[in-house]
Parts: C-alpha cells; sequence; structure tokens
C-alpha cells in the first residue's frame, strides 16, 4: 500500500476560482507553470494551483490522499504510462524520481486529507474530520 494523491471535488468552492476537471479518484501529478502563471497561482491559466489527471488529461485544484494498493514499481509506470499518454517522453530514472518526490510529499499526510496547490506550495486544504 502507498499513499498517492487522487484527483478529488471535495472542498471545490473554497476558492472562487476553483476547478475539477478530473475523473474522481484518478492519481495526479504535480505539472510545470507556464509563464502566464509562475508569478501568481491565481493567473489566468489555473497551472499554477492544479494538479493534472494521469488518465483524463484534464485538471482539478483539489487532490485527496488515497491509501492504494500500489507497490512503487506500479506506481512509477503509472507515471510513465500517464505522462507518455500525454506525450512526456521522460527517462525511466526522471519518472523514478517523480514517483519518490510525490510518495515523499504525502508520506506523512493522513489518508483522505484534501490538498491544494499554490505553485510550488502544497498545503493541506481539509482533514477528514473537516470534510
Amino acid at each position: 500500500m502507498m499513499k498517492l494523491l487522487v484527483a478529488t471535488a471535495l472542498t471545490q468552492g473554497v476558492r472562487p476560482n476553483d476547478y475539477h476537471f478530473c475523473i474522481e479518484g484518478e492519481l495526479v501529478w504535480i505539472g510545470l507553470v507556464c509563464a502566464a502563471d509562475r508569478a501568481d497561482p491565481d493567473g489566468g491559466c489555473g497551472c499554477g494551483r492544479g494538479f493534472g489527471g494521469l488518465n483524463s488529461v484534464r485538471a482539478t485544484t483539489t487532490a485527496r490522499v488515497a491509501d492504494l494498493p500500489f507497490t512503487r514499481a506500479d506506481y512509477v509506470e503509472a507515471l510513465r504510462s500517464g505522462l507518455h499518454q500525454q506525450g512526456w517522453m521522460l527517462a525511466p530514472g526522471e519518472i523514478a524520481y517523480m514517483a519518490d518526490d510525490l510518495a515523499a510529499l504525502v508520506a506523512d499526510v493522513p489518508e483522505g486529507a484534501v490538498l491544494e496547490r499554490r505553485l510550488d506550495d502544497v498545503v493541506v486544504r481539509a482533514l477528514p474530520a473537516e470534510q
């Protein structure tokens, strides 16, 4: 079992510019930020505050910590496959590093917590008891 980030509609609307276009429960990653949002997570694009869906190729401003029946190898393959589908051609070492970094980000966060992103900061928006 691994704690991973998945898309969620929970707590949508807390911020007026929230959005949720992902498939509920799909794995998400933290993508690059475009020039329009680089200095402001509330910029016009929205990528500075979003998590990218690995299956839907859509995005959401909220992600939930889920304990899933994945091994590290499973997670690396899920990232590789999802990113490859989106046109990202990353080296295996880069994908493994990304998997480890994303898993470490949520390792100490309680399962069910909802997170939000503000550029390079990913913070808890709500704990399970608050939802």
